[in-house]
């Protein structure tokens, strides 16, 4: 039977249940009413729950989200979603920007493509696996802490048994077998932003992202709230209510990752970066997994002026998200941290520690760890992709969103380390458009065309 993922209204529920208690809601009574009925929770790491749910019980989901959904939330009024309000709640809300700065130069822009494959390719292998089996796997082959590509060189048999690859990626990012970029979500979207800016400009609407979806975005390559929304939108549902319509991932990273062109293409204009972020966001996402995108957009930003470190790149990150936001305690704390403790592994603990409530997808922890990641590597590029990924998390979101920011500060593809660079073979697989096959150095020029356009 197929079990399609990420929509299934039994397993939504059990997401959403989670959901409303992280953002201040009281879903008791709901819960109670659903493991009465022979409910079950969501599956911890998997998309769909291994066997469907009876039709009665189905319905009776689908009754019980919208229930959920018309619950008051504590937090809404420190959480926001409406970009004004985002404002009015952020006291150093960076000006507009009056004078055009700089545009990145074709090199910098090279290193941050390859950058943010590099670090996405590096947290294939172990996405979805539990830390201590990510340590465990890279001990086992001498690469601890995490310095270079994972492989299965080496590592005892029972141990691989114990803990196997991911299945969809082994076949393509292990030492051993990598062999130019293949097709990853995190590098999909943005190419499809890109699509969006030559398409419909700086002004492009939510609608315009939902038109470019339909378009151009295969259903079968979204994910979680990217996948709610897409569904949405073939039932007729129009943004923003996509974004909250039976969506218990709207707070998770999928708006995170694609906010990578909308830095870029804003060199010093950190709010012109996070509004269009919150365009992009606002079609599946709300509040903290609005933030996220924004807050990348900001930092990616300022790094793209080539005149701040990786520090300053963060604070201005935080301009953007409201202070009051469990978004930006959770950053406050891991940068603290990382700039006070010396053993990153002990960094990653605390983290995980901290944040033991929230899945291992959602935004809150894993923008965390990627600016505890670059804090504490000081910007540099190898250190910042392998303190993601090593993490655990949402290693190839963490790797490739740490490997965009690193790889923009340091400049130059020819300054990153070869033993990253060399196996993509400047060619990436894809299935947006005309772009599958297409080079690092060739997306730089399209991007910096975007840069400089009016």
């Amino acid at each position: 039977m197929l079990r399609l993922t990420w929509v299934q209204p039994e397993d939504l529920l059990g997401h959403e249940l989670h959901q409303a208690v992280q953002d201040g809601r009281d879903p008791s009574r709901v819960a109670a009413r659903w493991y009465a009925s022979g409910g079950r929770t969501a599956p911890l790491r998997a998309g769909a729950s291994a066997s469907p749910a009876s039709p009665s019980l189905r319905r009776l989901a689908a009754v019980l989200l919208d229930e959920l959904a018309a619950l008051p939330a504590a937090l809404a009024d420190d959480e926001p979603t409406d970009l004004a309000l985002i404002k009015d709640r952020c006291p150093d809300w960076p000006p507009p920007r009056f004078a055009p700065a700089p545009a990145p130069g074709a090199a910098r822009l090279e290193a941050a493509w390859l950058g943010r494959a590099v670090g996405c390719l590096l947290g294939k292998p172990v996405e979805k696996l539990p830390l201590e089996a990510i340590r465990a796997l890279a001990r086992a082959s001498g690469n601890w802490p995490l310095h270079s590509w994972f492989t299965a060189r080496g590592v005892p048999r029972d141990l691989l048994d114990a803990h196997p690859w991911n299945r969809r990626s082994a076949a393509t990012s292990l030492a051993e077998n990598i062999d130019g970029m293949p097709e990853d979500d995190d590098l999909n979207y943005p190419l499809l932003n890109l699509l969006l800016l030559q398409r419909h400009g700086r002004d492009f609407t939510t609608a315009d992202v939902a038109r470019l979806w339909l378009d151009e975005l295969p259903a079968g390559r979204t994910f979680t709230a990217e996948r709610v929304a897409y569904r949405n939108l073939l039932g007729g549902v129009e943004p923003p209510d996509t974004a909250r319509r039976h969506n218990p991932f709207r707070e998770w990273i999928g708006a995170l990752i694609r906010a990578d062109v909308h830095g870029w293409t804003n060199p010093g204009d950190p709010a012109g970066a996070a509004e269009q972020a919150h365009r992009d966001a606002t079609l599946t996402h709300t509040a903290n997994g609005v933030y996220a995108a924004m807050f990348t957009a900001a930092a990616i930003a300022e790094a793209a002026t080539a005149g701040s470190d990786v520090h300053a790149c963060l604070r201005t990150g935080l301009r953007v998200v409201p202070p009051g936001s469990r978004l930006a305690s959770a950053v406050r704390h891991a940068v603290r941290l990382a700039r006070t403790t010396q053993d990153f592994d002990t960094v990653v603990d605390e983290l995980h520690a901290v944040h033991r409530d929230f899945h291992w997808v959602h935004a809150v922890p894993n923008t965390a760890l990627i600016a505890a990641a670059l804090t504490h590597a000081d910007g540099d590029f190898a250190g910042s992709v392998c303190r993601a990924v090593s993490g655990g998390l949402d290693t190839d979101s963490n790797g490739a969103t740490a490997g965009s920011i690193a790889g923009l500060l340091t400049g130059d593809p020819a300054a990153l380390p070869g033993r990253f660079t060399g196996p993509l073979k400047n060619r990436l697989a894809t299935s947006v458009a005309d772009f599958d096959g297409i080079g690092f150095d060739a997306l730089a020029h399209l991007t910096q065309r975007e840069t400089v356009r009016p």
